[in-house]
């Protein structure tokens, strides 16, 4: 059974951080290019960041230089350090494991910037 657990969300102020944890089981974790996206209400779900099996990242535009993914094989977690959160960052966050056609998906954790 695959699982992938989110953690670390919470309120912050504008101009804060948030490090986010995604640890994953049932799968073999470092074959994975694995994700985070994150969807606000009333919109879609964006991609935020994704990190390749061997350690490439994408960023859109929205996040870059703001936000760092990075992987630990041996702990089968990824992780989303969030720097200069902006009220717009608000939304809940997945975790994406993908491998060809396949995708899993965490449940989400609740990220909210305001003062």
């Amino acid at each position: 059974q695959v699982q992938l657990v989110e953690s670390g969300g919470g309120l912050v102020q504008p101009g804060g951080s948030l490090r986010l944890s995604c640890a994953a089981s049932g799968i073999i974790f470092s074959i994975y290019t694995m994700g985070w996206y994150r969807q606000a209400p009333g919109k879609q779900r964006e991609l935020v960041a994704t990190i390749t099996s061997g350690g490439t990242t994408t960023y859109p535009h929205s996040v870059k230089g703001r936000f760092t993914i990075s992987r630990d094989n041996a702990k089968n977690t990824v992780y989303l350090q969030m720097i200069s959160l902006k009220p717009e960052d608000t939304a809940v966050y997945h975790c994406n494991a993908h491998k060809r056609i396949v995708d899993y998906w965490g449940q989400g954790t609740q990220v909210t910037v305001s003062s």
